[in-house]
């Protein structure tokens, strides 16, 4: 038989899914996967079930529901003041890994160099490398994740189209400033590259921080293409709907692209989404308020236990040093370890770097409910007692 494809036969299975079904298989407390174990509001997962029954349940127009494209534009409005034509501008995805997929199949091709801030998602890497481009990475570096601005200058060409930002970041846990925001602008416009923003996370920023979007600085809104998720920002994540928000010409080329992936996403979910971002205020601080609460107690039942932790600034996400434990192996080592002999699973820093020496940290989610927190940190305080 002639070999498969080459990028995507030489993949492994992702870290997710391995330290899932080891979670799994050891009856061990899951911090590894980034998914709240607690559904989100009744309202809207009522408004998908009515919407299934009522219908119609056939396939909605490609680019979304227009009820949930005009909500999406309402809630960009609300939160950052952009006005956005939702009929040109916007386009509903089944969830943002689609999405990406999307911005990346419809912006790259062979010759292409992306840049891509590490350590990342793990989907970003196969998709560039699949789309035929070469993928430039750029190290943040634990604890302090600084960014390298002469490394991530040096890494902008000629050949450059695109930066993949992530912020809040998966899994660094960082949020980048308006300084770091403002340089990356300008390195974008230098080099007239597109910016793919995976803005997943922009509802869940820690002690007082606000989410700035790349594509709110001056020059930047026709060249940013915005990533949003329903399921971060309604604790849904079964239910795979995301967007992407973009200028017009370019919205258009990766409808193209989306059209052969998925095409549409279920109506019913549509409508619910569209419902639950009309939620007020205090829906939207609840949820960052209740996530910083769940961040503090394991942040603090880590630090007893002997970890030293790393800030968290979003996400569902905090790293932790291991080596004050005395744990002698590598992150893969410790978290298989845990998981086994412990009951408590994370997932190894290291994944997220396509190479590199970053092999001491382990990254645990923290989007649990508190006796699920508790009893893990029980479990890790026993085993290392």
């Amino acid at each position: 038989m002639k070999p498969a494809n080459s990028v995507l036969s030489g993949l492994g299975t992702t870290v997710f899914e391995v330290m899932s079904r080891l979670a799994m298989e050891h009856g061990s407390i899951n911090l590894g996967q980034g998914f709240p174990d607690r559904d989100g509001p009744e309202d809207v997962r009522r408004a998908a079930a009515e919407a299934s029954l009522d219908g119609p349940n056939q396939y909605p127009p490609m680019m979304g529901l227009p009820s949930l494209r005009q909500a999406i534009v309402d809630h960009s409005k609300r939160f950052y003041g952009f006005d956005i034509d939702w009929q040109s501008q916007v386009m509903v995805t089944s969830g943002a890994t689609e999405a990406l997929a999307a911005c990346l199949f419809g912006l790259l091709e062979p010759g292409d160099e992306a840049v891509l801030i590490e350590p990342l998602y793990d989907s970003y890497l196969p998709i560039v490398r699949r789309a035929g481009a070469t993928a430039k990475l750029v190290r943040l570096e634990p604890p302090e994740w600084r960014l390298p601005r002469d490394e991530l200058a040096a890494a902008f060409s000629e050949r450059t189209k695109l930066i993949l930002l992530n912020s809040p970041m998966n899994p660094a846990s960082k949020v980048f400033d308006a300084d770091e925001l403002a340089f990356i602008a300008s390195l974008v416009e230098e080099h007239d590259a597109y910016a793919v923003c995976d803005e997943v996370y922009e509802h869940l920023l820690f002690d007082g921080r606000r989410h700035i979007p790349l594509a709110g600085l001056p020059g930047m809104g026709m060249r940013c293409l915005r990533i949003g998720s329903a399921g971060k920002i309604f604790s849904l994540t079964g239910w795979k709907v995301g967007w992407v928000v973009a200028a017009p010409e370019t919205l258009a080329t990766v409808a193209k692209a989306h059209q052969y992936l998925t095409f549409t996403t279920p109506p019913n979910l549509q409508a619910a989404v569209a419902q639950g971002l009309a939620k007020d205020d205090a829906y939207f601080t609840g949820l960052t308020a209740a996530m910083q609460q769940s961040r503090d107690r394991l942040a603090a039942g880590l630090a007893r236990v002997g970890f030293d932790v790393i800030d968290s600034h979003g996400t569902y996400f905090i790293s932790a040093d291991f080596r004050p434990l005395g744990f002698n192996g590598d992150d893969m080592e410790f978290c298989r370890h845990i998981t086994i002999e412990g009951g408590v699973t994370a997932v190894p820093l290291s994944a997220f770097y396509d190479s590199g020496d970053v092999r001491h940290f382990a990254r645990f989610a923290f989007c649990k409910q508190d006796e699920v927190l508790d009893e893990a940190i029980a479990r890790l305080a026993k085993l290392f007692a």
